[in-house]
């Protein structure tokens, strides 16, 4: 006639929670209904984050321990009570576990230290009635101030208060027990009790039982008697179904007496039992589960204690299995009175201090899990709440705050338009393209003097369109990466460096062969002119092209993000798709420049007449060095600054050949024409 324990065990795991209780001492009967309670509990304290501190099974015996008992006893709870650090105790037993419990903590001096023997929250199974008989008449149950206790769901009765007003000991002759209650009580004797008594005080018969402490004699229905009533009502009903059912069937088969057995066994009641639902007088219907259980709930009350040592208990929650998903357990945290040297305010019992954000547990070696340290969460993880077991990564868009207790969403990186890098790359980009086009401009019109016509002219001018071609495309490398800029800035930056590259090389060894032609006999005069320098340009490039176009037709430049090289900023870059054939259009090209350098630096001391291989030679070593130091610098910067560094790369090493080779034939052209003459060209060192 009581609920399933398991809706206890959940209601205090579910109570413990709610008040963050996560260090709990466990006193309970040693028998097996303890040993039961025990391994229950700890089962949902494993799976719930709860510790027990101690456990301390309590003696069941019915009679007073011997003085070494309850020493050892009064020791332990003394260990418990003041040394210890848990702030909630769960006591499970009946009320013979708190008479001695209490037995024992007489023996505990709180007088100097009132504070932790009084400071506590003590939680208390329904198994323990808290109307408490006689023998605590003497006792401290302040310690108990504010304990919070399930008991079995119970309703008042109609007519029940007046009934316990009108009761008194004189309604029977033979009722012994309640004389027996009244004497114990009311702490009187009657006068024709046969019994030697030091008590001076009569009883009359005419006490009422409203007068008496709570503690005594709660006039309230309590679950136990609740249960009782409702027991006496379900085998009623029970009776009568069987009745009813006899008395049917007895009509059925014609009324033969006989052919049934008058007399009731208890084993043919149960059947009837299974099936009762009713309502009681309270209003609330009574059935049994499946189980075989009563379908029925947990009240949560606070023990409110008074200076007088009475108590009252007052609901403030409940435990109901058959409440709506959420509301099965409810507890009214304003409505409850803890003790007064908690002075109301909430208790912590836990064995660690909750680790605040940015921190993790760190368990400690040899104790429950319970108990930790807090360490900060390593580097490039968070934990954004308090108690967190373990950090957590933050996913790839986001990145750990300062603090490491919250995920910041990265910011979008790559060479905008409105920063001042970008700008100033632009900037000379674009000057870099003027000057290169005032270059091309003062050849062209001064195409027909001698200085112009030295060094094949056709080629001079692709080679001040290839750079100016280069200065440009180093502008595709700016802004946010799209499609097309993607297949178009490696492939266009390689194949224009190239034709620039291939021009200088033409030029280069145009010297040397026009040195050989001018000796007497020289077979090289047929190699001198267009068509040498022409194929030197269009071979070059055209091998490099093919290698562009393959790398686009097999594995092209496509934008993409990089989430992982800059802890705060999602970089938006060009995946080149395929790194092998970057790394050869760029091998390509450097084995081109190698070449220009070698034989620039072979031909620099020809007769200056046809020579502008020594310009070429600083051209191509400035080119060399910068692309040389291009490849660790770009290998480590990262994000929008590798971009940065290839422009760059760009802009210097297409500076270098125009600066190099050009301005000192500008010079001539346009300060000295008078050496821009064929008198002076053909004039020869003495």
């Amino acid at each position: 006639m009581v609920p399933s324990e398991v809706h206890q065990h959940t209601g205090i795991i579910k109570l413990l929670l709610h008040f963050g209780w996560t260090w709990v001492g466990l006193f309970a009967v040693a028998d097996d209904s303890g040993e039961h309670f025990l391994q229950a509990l700890e089962l949902l304290f494993s799976q719930n984050g709860i510790c027990s501190a101690f456990t301390q099974r309590m003696p069941k015996q019915a009679f007073w321990f011997t003085s070494d008992e309850l020493s050892i006893l009064a020791s332990n709870v003394y260990l418990h009570l003041l040394e210890g650090d848990a702030k909630t105790f769960v006591v499970y037993g009946e009320t013979m576990t708190i008479i001695w419990l209490m037995a024992a903590m007489n023996l505990v001096d709180c007088d100097y230290n009132e504070a932790r023997c009084f400071g506590k929250v003590w939680i208390m199974t329904a198994q323990i009635d808290l109307a408490l008989t006689s023998l605590q008449r003497s006792s401290n149950v302040q310690v108990f101030e504010g304990a919070i206790s399930f008991s079995i769901h119970s309703q008042e009765l109609l007519g029940f208060w007046k009934f316990l007003h009108l009761i008194k000991p004189g309604w029977t002759q033979v009722d012994g027990f309640l004389k027996d209650f009244w004497v114990q009580a009311f702490d009187c004797t009657f006068p024709d009790s046969q019994e030697v008594t030091e008590i001076h005080k009569i009883c009359t018969g005419e006490e009422r039982l409203e007068c008496l402490p709570g503690h005594i004699f709660d006039m309230r229905m309590s679950g136990h008697s609740y249960s009782i009533y409702n027991a006496v009502y379900a085998v009623a009903h029970a009776l009568h179904a069987m009745y009813s059912f006899r008395s049917s069937h007895r009509a059925m088969v014609g009324g033969k007496r006989d052919a049934y057995q008058e007399d009731i066994q208890p084993w043919e009641v149960h059947l009837f039992l299974q099936g009762i639902l009713f309502n009681n007088s309270a209003g609330e219907r009574v059935y049994f589960n499946e189980n075989r259980e009563l379908g029925a709930g947990f009240d949560i009350m606070n023990l409110v204690m008074y200076p007088n040592k009475s108590f009252v208990g007052v609901k403030v929650g409940k435990v109901d299995p058959n409440a709506p998903e959420g509301h099965e357990f409810i507890i009214h945290e304003d409505m409850n009175v803890w003790n007064r040297h908690l002075n109301q305010v909430l208790p912590v019992s836990v064995c660690s201090d909750s680790c605040p954000p940015g921190y993790q547990k760190k368990k400690k070696e040899g104790k429950k899990f319970c108990c930790y340290d807090c360490s900060p969460c390593p580097e490039g993880m968070i934990s954004s709440q308090r108690g967190m077991d373990d950090c957590i990564k933050c996913q790839e868009d986001e990145y750990p705050s300062d603090d490491q207790n919250q995920c910041v969403t990265k910011t979008i990186s790559f060479l905008s338009y409105e920063e001042p890098l970008r700008i100033s790359l632009t900037s000379i980009a674009v000057s870099c393209s003027l000057i290169t086009v005032l270059v091309l401009a003062t050849f062209i019109k001064h195409k027909d003097t001698p200085i112009v016509k030295a060094n094949n002219r056709d080629i001079t001018y692709v080679l001040l369109i290839a750079l100016l071609l280069c200065f440009l495309s180093s502008l595709l490398f700016l802004g946010q990466p799209k499609k097309i800029t993607c297949l178009l800035r490696q492939a266009a930056f390689g194949i224009i460096f190239t034709v620039a590259v291939s021009c200088v090389l033409a030029k280069t060894i145009t010297v040397v062969v026009a040195f050989m032609a001018t000796k007497p006999g020289s077979s090289m005069r047929k190699w001198v002119g267009k068509r040498m320098t022409n194929s030197i340009v269009l071979s070059c490039s055209h091998m490099q092209a093919a290698i562009c176009t393959t790398w686009l037709g097999t594995s092209p430049p496509f934008p993409d993000t990089d989430t992982w090289s800059l802890t705060k900023e999602i970089v938006a870059e060009c995946n080149e798709g395929s790194f092998v054939m970057f790394c050869i259009v760029l091998g390509y090209m450097g084995l081109l420049s190698v070449i220009s350098l070698t034989v620039a630096f072979i031909a620099r001391k020809l007769p200056d007449s046809f020579n502008e291989a020594k310009f070429i030679t600083f051209s191509m070593l400035i080119f060399c060095s910068v692309w040389v130091s291009f490849v660790p610098t770009y290998l480590s910067t990262k994000g929008k600054y590798m971009v940065a560094v290839e422009i760059f790369s760009i802009l210097a090493s297409s500076a270098g050949l125009l600066a190099c080779i050009f301005p000192p034939k500008c010079y001539i052209i346009l300060l000295k024409p008078g050496l821009n003459k064929r008198e002076q060209l053909i004039k020869r060192k003495n």
